[in-house]
């Protein structure tokens, strides 16, 4: 079954009160960047980021414009959506698009025991490869909940935690201005950009990121894959 739109709003507080420590997560270990060949060649990268997809509605709007501005990103799908829009999925890894793990059903898992963990993050593998042929090598924990027992189960299951430096929180709707001006004012070489393309109305991400795809081609970035 798809994300409904109120789990949005209902966990709207629970995402603010945790915004400051997914952003000083990654500072840390959180976040690896591999090497791309834009840096290598000096020149400067970012890693666009979709979580909560797949969306029969918003993710072929955001493949299209990503597509006609030749730009690849990371999409952190949740097991559910994609048992419930497997195409949208596929759409997206044969687009070029790294599709990684977000859990099954966006619980905290902190809060998970060990073995309802294991189904959360092993369910959506099963899922995503079922439509891709790849197993993901990424997780990003729901509402960026990290603490040393997420790390050391994910890593018992092959997963690098993976969070982002750049949240213009386009999920609570501020507008398509507001999300493009946040982007373009915080982003650096090498920023995680976080974006959404489910889990409720991403019109107003979609309307905001062909202005930010451009505005960051003008200054000179590519866009990497980050798992």
């Amino acid at each position: 079954m798809a994300v409904r739109p109120f789990r949005r709003r209902a966990v709207g507080r629970a995402r603010a009160a945790i915004g400051a420590l997914a952003v000083t997560l990654v500072a840390g270990a959180a976040v690896a960047v591999p090497a791309a060949p834009a840096e290598a060649a000096g020149g400067k990268v970012v890693y666009l980021t979709f979580d909560d997809g797949p969306s029969p509605v918003y993710t072929p709007r955001i493949l299209s414009i990503l597509n006609r501005y030749g730009a690849r990103a990371t999409f952190f799908e949740l097991g559910e959506n994609v048992a419930a829009h497997p195409s949208v999925t596929r759409q997206v890894a044969r687009q070029g698009h790294s599709v990684q793990n977000h859990s099954w059903s966006h619980p905290d898992l902190r809060r998970l025991s060990a073995a309802t963990f294991n189904s959360q993050v092993g369910n959506t593998d099963r899922a995503i490869r079922a439509q891709t042929g790849r197993t993901p090598t990424c997780l990003r924990p729901p509402y960026g909940a990290v603490n040393g027992t997420v790390r050391s189960r994910a890593a018992g299951l092959g997963k690098q935690v993976v969070l982002w430096s750049v949240d213009p929180a386009d999920w609570s709707r501020p507008g398509s201005g507001a999300i493009q001006s946040r982007v373009l004012g915080a982003v650096r070489p090498g920023s995680v950009i976080l974006l959404h393309d489910g889990g409720g109305d991403r019109s107003q991400t979609a309307a905001a990121l062909p202005a930010i795809l451009s505005g960051l081609k003008a200054r000179g970035y590519g866009f990497g894959l980050l798992c």
